[in-house]
């Protein structure tokens, strides 16, 4: 057996092609990170073979280790959605090495087609079950039940506060500086040079009209940072607590500091801790984007209204939003049926037909021009 651990070969093509990724294709390091490690596997699986030996039987092998595979924390076995992924992965860097001189006799495109699943297993890859969220009237009560006793309590609910009005994602939300809000506007400016925003993309969010209430509660916190701690233009929203001791030298949480949180796990818990107290189940804060689409179609908003309202979201196209957070459940799925059977001779809303027809013609010319 090989006791290899390593392949200097290897390490410098993998490095030549993880730089390609972040600097050539504009890839995250997040996302180099993951090819890192899927292609990591595939090394482990060979025993670190020089990665021009691949062909169609190391291909099936690994494919089939990967699917016998349980996960480390769950024990159970890998999910066909992670063994997707990762054989896709690999599937790229290959092809990549297969356009290198050096390899180009190597590695065969029709050896890499081996690491496919088969039709069945890409379905199951691709099945995903509906999100779990909370409905807005739930978020009204978790909100209104929040205690507001320290500073700390304030900027809990307020967090909560401004995700509802917004919709942005948490980690956007835990970088956001007070320059980038106006309350008296209702507008938020995620600015990608300071906000961590996807894909580094600028997004201008006015605040859905989930309430006044719930915005006062942002406006509150604002003016409280602004007026009482004098904070300036360059410090955070939302800034991350600091730490002091008790009578009895225990460490406790004392107030807020002047630093932004480095991650949004804070924002989690505090979802987590407002839910519990009213016996709800958790629901992770991205999914306050399901609830906010759900709110849309209450609203049976006309095509431009729905284009703003996506916009609001930082998506480009509706389809983005209605096909990520647009789930409609089984109950309202039904209810929605039965009743087009009662509105036989009403007119078709022409206008927004045609923006969707216009949408999904345009859509797929994208993915031919791609092709």
């Amino acid at each position: 057996m090989n006791t290899i651990k390593t392949n200097p070969k290897n390490d410098r093509v993998k490095r030549d092609y993880l730089i390609w990724l972040k600097e050539a294709k504009q890839r995250s390091a997040k996302t180099a990170e993951q090819a890192r490690h899927a292609i990591d596997r595939l090394e482990s699986y060979t025993g670190y073979k020089d990665f021009a030996t691949f062909n169609k039987e190391q291909a099936i092998g690994f494919k089939r280790h990967l699917v016998s595979m349980k996960a480390q924390r769950s024990g159970k076995a890998m999910s066909l959605s992670t063994v997707h992924n990762t054989l896709q992965t690999v599937k790229e860097f290959l092809l990549w090495l297969h356009g290198r001189q050096e390899y180009r006799n190597r590695i065969k495109p029709a050896d890499i087609a081996y690491l496919n699943l088969t039709t069945g297993e890409e379905r199951q890859a691709h099945t995903t079950r509906p999100k779990t969220y909370a409905t807005l009237e739930q978020y009204r009560a978790v909100l209104f039940a929040m205690p507001t006793a320290t500073e700390i309590e304030r900027r809990d609910r307020a967090v909560i506060a401004l995700l509802l009005l917004t919709g942005m994602r948490d980690a956007a939300l835990v970088t956001l500086k007070i320059k980038h809000i106006s309350v008296e506007r209702g507008y938020v400016f995620q600015d990608p040079r300071q906000v961590a925003t996807k894909f580094s993309k600028p997004i201008e969010t006015f605040f859905f009209p989930v309430g006044d209430d719930i915005a006062a509660i942002v406006r509150d916190w604002v003016n409280y940072l602004t007026k009482e701690k004098l904070f300036g233009s360059e410090d955070p929203l939302f800034p991350k607590t600091i730490n002091g001791q008790d009578e009895n030298k225990n460490f406790v949480a004392v107030g807020i500091g002047r630093d932004h949180w480095t991650n949004a796990t804070p924002v989690r818990k505090i979802f987590k801790t407002a839910f519990e107290r009213l016996g709800l189940p958790y629901v992770q804060p991205h999914t306050i984007r399901n609830t906010l689409t759900q709110f849309m179609y209450k609203m049976n908003p006309t095509a431009e209204q729905m284009k703003a309202w996506s916009q609001n979201m930082g998506h480009e196209s509706p389809l983005t939003t209605l096909g990520s957070y647009g789930h409609v459940s089984t109950e309202r799925q039904a209810e929605i049926i039965n009743a087009l059977g009662c509105k036989k001779g009403e007119p078709i809303n022409h206008d927004t037909m045609s923006m969707l027809a216009d949408m999904v013609a345009a859509r797929i010319k994208s993915i031919q021009a791609i092709s």
